[in-house]
């Protein structure tokens, strides 16, 4: 991913797209609508079954999707680790309660966890009497976590923290609004002198009478001596699948029905420089002793609780397969050697036991340490990040695809180099492409794999997106765009094995990267345009495609796809035709459905469009369901219809078939 433009140019950007929302928008109201046909040839010896991975998602830590996103922990820099291993360090976003004559705050390398060594130290100079009182209230730090914590009433969350003092202790652990006067809810720890002398965990649960979107995590003290604090934690009880993941934001994935989730990145996979990129084996075992790391790619600190582990448990909480990217020996700044890359390569197979292995190998009793025996289905590998262009990278990807074939020969190896390259002799079972594009040229996509050789590899489209004037921050007619580029890839789904869309999430008080899918903050949450249009494709994986030809006159803005579906939970089959308009004029269509091997019912039929008033029209928190879809029962289903397209629009007929005659490939 290329990084985002800023300062006077970011904002010429946005003056052009607002120009050109009035230009369009003008359009749009004024252009007299056509007819057309579309026919489709349902006969079963034109049918062709899209994979069963068709379509998934790409989840990259950007924007903070993880660290203050999917991930619920609710304390930011909760090992005081962010500020580097030197100390005294930085502990932003930590803030000091008291003034230098109460307390003095610093951080220090006595900590209890070897990767972990900083902690943090309270010299307390104030006391509850005395000559120097402590002010009302206590001194001692609060944490705002990630643009505030989301505290909701009867919900209880659980605290983590370690302690040590020589000193007795009598620390208040509260929730608080924002300026610390409301109170929440709160708990004291006490001990006296010889209890807390070691490193002690803590651990309880508090629970607030009322909400507070804003609020902050609060320790303090009126009692004089010396107090060291480590792993601070405050997570939800209510998470998704009991597994950690905030539960509004991993249920939306859940939506999409994803078929597999690719991970951890992209950029973030690799690291401007190697120091940084993501590294498995920091990421498993207990949170405590995980090191956390510096994402440079995209400028701020994780803790990694979202990590290798994490990942592969969302997946199979999603039914989805996971794709892990691993780092090929390459930064965007460095790059390993050939002749050097031999223990890297051991890490990723080590990678693939711990995902895989029996409970009892040496990294498989890792993973089962941490409440997971039982091996993750960890089936696609991904060697490295478009790094193909780079020195080293056939050489290292050589090593790899050689080691983990010979430990694992049926995990799928996906290549970063285009299709032009794979031979026997540098052989892969998939190769990634990614696609970035303005609304106009993705449209223009909709044929890009027309002409692919159907024998060899299949190509996973692992990353794809809108950009341009008119992406903004995820409108509706770059939702169009990429729906008709997904058309394309339905069509030439003999050549493309999956397909994901990038970036995922952002949240609104961090944005790296626009447009984005699913944008949120502490406590809210709305899917772009192109998250809703992901919904009309999340019955396509393993379903029937049948061809279909479009004709109207002087107008070549539409597109259409045709597939038959079951839906799982009653077994019904539907006739799905999906019909992308991302043009000005609305048409009047005549649908014509051949060779279909059972008939469409009177009644059950559904009609669902997503379109707006502008093609520039987004959502926000103010307007979460400006862009949504709206369904509708379509009464007149049939063989052969008459129906309305609007300008600018994704449209689909889910057409409910008799049960008796029909079947699937």
């Amino acid at each position: 991913m290329a990084r985002l433009r800023d300062g006077a140019v970011y904002w010429l950007h946005r003056a052009l797209v607002v120009l050109c929302a009035l230009c369009w928008t003008s359009s749009v109201r004024f252009v007299v609508g056509q007819a057309g046909q579309l026919s489709v040839d349902a006969s079963p010896q034109t049918a062709r079954k899209i994979p069963d991975k068709m379509f998934g998602i790409f989840f990259e830590e950007i924007n903070h999707a993880g660290a203050g996103g999917l991930w619920a922990e609710l304390v930011s820099n909760r090992g005081f680790e962010a500020g580097g291993p030197n100390t005294p360090s930085n502990i932003d976003p930590w803030f000091i309660i008291g003034n230098e004559s109460s307390i003095i705050v610093g951080t220090d390398r006595t900590s209890c966890f070897e990767r972990n060594p900083v902690a943090l130290q309270m010299e307390v100079l104030c006391d509850s009497k005395g000559t120097n009182v402590c002010p009302s209230g206590g001194v001692g730090v609060y944490n705002p976590g990630y643009w505030g914590m989301n505290i909701e009433r009867r919900k209880s969350y659980k605290v983590s923290l370690h302690i040590r003092s020589s000193d007795a202790v009598s620390l208040s652990v509260s929730l608080r609004s924002s300026d610390g006067l409301q109170k929440l809810a709160c708990h004291t720890i006490t001990g006296g002198k010889k209890q807390f002398t070691n490193w002690t965990k803590i651990e309880f649960h508090l629970k607030s009478n009322i909400n507070n979107t804003n609020s902050r995590l609060q320790l303090t003290t009126t009692k004089t001596g010396v107090l060291w604090l480590d792993q601070v934690s405050v997570m939800p009880s209510d998470t998704y699948m009991g597994h950690g993941f905030r539960k509004d934001l991993a249920s939306m994935l859940a939506d999409l029905k994803p078929q597999f989730l690719k991970f951890p990145g992209g950029n973030y996979a690799m690291g401007n420089y190697l120091r940084n990129a993501f590294q498995w084996g920091e990421t498993v075992g207990p949170w405590e002793e995980r090191s956390g790391h510096f994402n440079d790619a995209w400028g701020y600190w994780t803790d990694d609780g979202l990590g290798f582990f994490e990942f592969l448990q969302l997946a199979e909480d999603l039914g989805a397969s996971p794709v892990w990217v691993v780092n090929d020996g390459a930064s965007a700044n460095e790059e390993v050697s050939t002749a050097r890359i031999a223990s890297l390569v051991k890490d990723v197979v080590d990678g693939i036991e711990f995902a895989r292995g029996g409970p009892k190998t040496t990294w498989g009793s890792v993973r089962a340490a941490m409440g997971h025996p039982q091996p993750f289905k960890l089936d696609y590998v991904s060697i490295g990040n478009q790094e193909c262009w780079m020195l080293y990278y056939r050489g290292n990807y050589q090593k790899f695809y050689s080691a983990i074939k010979a430990s694992y020969p049926d995990i799928n190896i996906v290549s970063s180099c285009d299709k032009s390259t794979i031979s026997p002799s540098n052989p892969a079972d998939l190769y990634d492409v990614h696609v970035y594009a303005s609304s106009a040229n993705m449209f223009s996509r909709t044929s890009m794999f027309d002409n692919t050789p159907r024998s060899g590899p299949k190509a996973i489209v692992s990353e794809y997106a809108v950009t341009g004037n008119d992406a903004g921050k995820g409108t509706l007619v770059a939702a169009l765009a990429e729906a008709a580029f997904l058309v394309g890839l339905e069509k030439n789904s003999d050549v493309v094995e999956m397909a994901s869309c990038a970036p995922l999430f952002v949240n609104d008080n961090d944005r790296r990267w626009s447009p984005d899918a699913i944008v949120f903050n502490s406590w809210q949450h709305y899917g772009c345009p192109n998250y809703w249009m992901l919904h009309f494709f999340k019955d396509s994986s393993g379903a029937t495609f049948h061809p279909t030809a479009m004709q109207i006159s002087n107008y070549d803005q539409m597109v259409a796809s045709a597939i038959t579906w079951q839906n799982p939970k009653d077994r019904s089959t539907y006739l799905k035709i999906k019909v992308v308009n991302f043009g000005s004029k609305g048409v009047d269509l005549n649908i014509t459905v051949a060779g279909l091997g059972s008939s469409i019912k009177s009644s059950g039929s559904k009609k669902t469009v997503l379109t707006s008033a502008a093609p520039l029209d987004e959502n926000s928190f103010q307007q979460p369901e400006k862009v949504t879809p709206v369904s509708s029962s379509l009464a007149d289903a049939k063989q052969q219809m008459g129906v309305s397209v609007s300008p600018y629009s994704l449209t689909s007929f889910n057409l409910l078939l008799e049960p008796s005659k029909h079947s699937t490939i």
